[in-house]
């Protein structure tokens, strides 16, 4: 019995060595988003903007708002304030907001935006790595009106996991930014 198993097993490994080993590609998530499409909307606050059909609109005290994107478990948050003669205090306070990612950011890029037609001036904030925020805006009238943005993820931040999605993302916070009106 002893000499079959032996037998058994060599004709079994010669038997497999006879086959060709097939290499296999590396295998890569490709996350794909549709062409954003944008509306209008318009709450009741001092501004109104232009969002992307995927994100959901909770409004919440004092014309603060929260867009949900729920297919990427992604949630921007704006924040409204008035200004009165405090203007100095809410920038601080936007960049001290976005600098305080520093420890887990690898880069923060920060892009200024200036629209004087429309009287909307501000700073968006590209944020790598394996922070809490990959975006973050503040946006301003300089005289009455200030809002500022942060993009969160409903995940433990892993920068490349979610690339794809923030780059996406990343188009909408600026298009907001740009569509802003104040009122």
């Amino acid at each position: 019995m002893k000499y079959f198993i032996v037998i058994f097993s060599m004709l079994l490994l010669l038997n497999s060595c006879g086959q060709d080993v097939t290499v296999k590609p590396k295998a890569m998530l490709h996350l794909q988003y549709p062409e954003p499409v944008y509306k209008l909307i318009d709450l009741g606050c001092p501004y109104s903007f232009e969002i992307n059909y995927l994100a959901t609109v909770t409004k919440k005290q004092n014309c603060w708002i929260n867009l949900d994107y729920p297919n990427m478990k992604a949630t921007l948050h704006l924040t409204y304030r008035e200004v009165n003669n405090n203007l100095d205090s809410l920038l601080f306070d936007a960049q001290k907001l976005t600098y305080d990612h520093t420890i887990k950011a690898s880069v923060i890029d920060d892009l200024a935006y200036e629209d004087s037609i429309k009287k909307v001036y501000g700073m968006y904030y590209e944020i790598g790595g394996n922070a809490a925020t990959p975006s973050q805006f503040f946006v301003t009238d300089t005289t009455n009106h200030f809002i500022t943005g942060s993009l969160y993820f409903n995940a433990k931040p892993n920068y490349d996991s979610i690339l794809p999605a923030i780059f996406y993302l990343r188009n909408d916070v600026r298009h907001l930014m740009e569509s802003i009106r104040w009122k």
